[in-house]
């Protein structure tokens, strides 16, 4: 009782038909058919760019420590 028949499939396929009708589906699995194609294709696009990028050298800041000087204003208060 829990699995469907072949019946039940044709039924559901049959409904399914009726509602959207063969131009409609055919036109939505194109359109989907595109849209993974443009994702495949700017997947490669990314790949290509990566590879022809030269490596660039790393950036690096040099810090030195900057001498403070002792601040004689630091923890009063004015009142």
């Amino acid at each position: 009782m829990g699995s469907l028949s072949i019946w039940h499939w044709i039924l559901v396929i049959a409904v399914v038909l009726l509602l959207f009708g063969r131009g409609k589906i055919s036109d939505l699995m194109g359109d989907v058919a595109q849209g993974i194609k443009a994702f495949k294709k700017g997947m490669q696009d990314d790949d290509d760019k990566v590879a022809d990028k030269p490596a660039e050298p790393s950036k690096s800041i040099e810090h030195t420590a900057a001498p403070t000087a002792a601040r004689s204003d630091v923890g009063s208060k004015a009142v």
